[in-house]
């Protein structure tokens, strides 16, 4: 087996419309598909991140995640950015409120946290 990458990630929002506002104009990932599926009642928004993608899906009645961040499977995700700086003050200056800028131990690298609006935990990394 040769894993070379992650193809996507995929994402289910309880409200649409405010998750796909969320990551197109405020992170501005740029929408690749858009589907609506009559006989789920559900949208598949495919988004574009780098060489990967983001699937944004919408269900009637979604499960709440149980807790966060220490809930069993996906922790968070992270987004790698050019300039660590102004990628915070551009989501702040989007209403956007983000955890005090802290170091990784072991990188050294600057990171912070914030969420969608389903309070998923993302990271930024620089």
């Amino acid at each position: 087996m040769n894993i070379k990458s992650i193809h996507h990630v995929a994402i289910i929002a309880s409200d649409y419309k405010k998750s796909k506002q969320f990551y197109t104009e405020v992170l501005g990932l740029e929408i690749l598909r858009e589907n609506y599926r009559s006989e789920r009642d559900s949208y598949k928004l495919d988004l574009k991140l780098g060489t990967s993608e983001i699937e944004l899906f919408s269900f009637p009645y979604p499960t709440k995640r149980p807790t966060q961040p220490e809930a069993a499977g996906l922790r968070h995700l992270c987004f790698y950015v050019d300039d660590f700086d102004e990628a915070i003050q551009s989501l702040n200056e989007k209403g956007v409120e983000t955890e005090p800028v802290r170091v990784d131990e072991y990188t050294g690298g600057r990171f912070t946290f914030f969420k969608d609006p389903d309070n998923l935990p993302l990271e930024l990394h620089e």
